[in-house]
């Protein structure tokens, strides 16, 4: 970040706020990386936080979200990632990196501008799909440099996190494992997987068969094509899980009962995770850490809170269970001394 007073502009949300994170050049040679922070309402003290993270073909845009949190007394920010919705810039391919730690600088980043816009509120992460992954990895990292006090980042959340690959056993073997980081190093651009027609998108959008309005080039409906180096980024990210983690705060784990199959029929998959196998989320759910709650929602979509209605709010009332017990244990003397 440059050493001048960092500003806060107005979003493309209304009643939102944007600030520039400057992330430097871009060590996959794209050019020079921003992210973005998004702030909801005017800021000021608080004595709680949450700072949001997207999933692939996704980015910032669910007010409903923000103002849920905001009504528990949550201050709300969220960040979209470089080449992610508005911090991506012409010339760069959607949400690519090949390393995840790469986003460890930017969080920090982050994190420090949300200590100063609230006067250090305690922090709650919040990561949906990749972004859950992202957020499981590097609060892990916090914790084993001793960084969690000092970020103040007390509790975590997992939205359907992408614990795995959806699909056949053989993706998940050693050997194929090693082929895909052989074949990334050479071809880290090479698309795998195309955008599918219309797809989980179209039960999302107001203008199809969802709910929902955003801007259809930041989440196209289809997906944005997934590429070698990107995947073996996240299998990287995956094995690392698997072996055990420990993210040393409190942690709720949200999915769905179920998975459905991705198909061009939107009603066929208005009630279940069209992307993510459910099965692979619960199985890994236990290498997160300790203190560890894993709520699955009748009826979830793959993002719990963009399911229909009835779903929605099971999801919203078993994130409020566990904000009862996470702001009960904030306050506790013996808690928030030791981060």
């Amino acid at each position: 970040m440059t050493s001048r007073e960092p500003t806060w502009e107005p979003d493309v949300l209304p009643e939102f706020w944007q600030q520039t994170i400057d992330a430097g050049p871009d060590p996959d040679g794209e050019g020079h990386l921003v992210a973005t922070l998004v702030r909801r309402g005017p800021g000021g003290g608080a004595g709680h936080a949450v700072l949001a993270l997207h999933g692939y073909t996704d980015y910032f845009f669910h007010t409903e979200l923000a103002d849920h949190f905001a009504a528990r007394g949550f201050a709300f920010y969220a960040l979209d990632l470089p080449k992610c919705g508005r911090s991506r810039h012409d010339g760069q391919t959607p949400h690519f990196t090949t390393d995840l730690t790469r986003y460890d600088t930017i969080l920090r980043q982050a994190l420090t501008l949300i200590a100063t816009d609230t006067d250090n509120a305690s922090v709650c992460l919040y990561g949906h799909s990749a972004g859950g992954l992202i957020l499981t990895l590097f609060t892990d990292r916090l914790r084993r440099g001793g960084e969690l006090a000092s970020h103040r980042v007390g509790g975590l959340i997992l939205n359907s996190p992408f614990f795995d690959l959806h699909g056949p056993a053989i993706l998940r073997t050693a050997p194929t494992s090693a082929a895909l980081i052989a074949l990334a190093r050479l071809r880290k651009l090479s698309v795998i997987r195309k955008p599918t027609e219309g797809g989980y998108g179209t039960t999302l959008h107001r203008d199809y068969d969802g709910e929902f309005d955003y801007n259809l080039e930041w989440k196209p409906l289809g997906g944005f094509p997934i590429t070698l180096g990107w995947i073996n980024a996240i299998r990287r990210g995956q094995a690392r899980l698997h072996r055990g983690l420990d993210v040393g705060v409190p942690n709720l784990i949200l999915r769905s009962d179920r998975s459905v199959t991705e198909t061009s029929d939107p009603a066929a998959m208005q009630r279940g995770d069209a992307v993510l196998d459910v099965r692979q989320i619960a199985r890994w759910s236990g290498c997160v850490g300790n203190h560890s709650t894993v709520a699955p929602v009748t009826d979830a979509k793959h993002d719990v809170f963009l399911s229909v209605s009835g779903a929605r709010q099971a999801a919203y009332r078993e994130l409020d269970r566990w904000l009862d017990y996470y702001l009960s244990r904030q306050t506790r003397p013996s808690t928030t001394s030791s981060g």
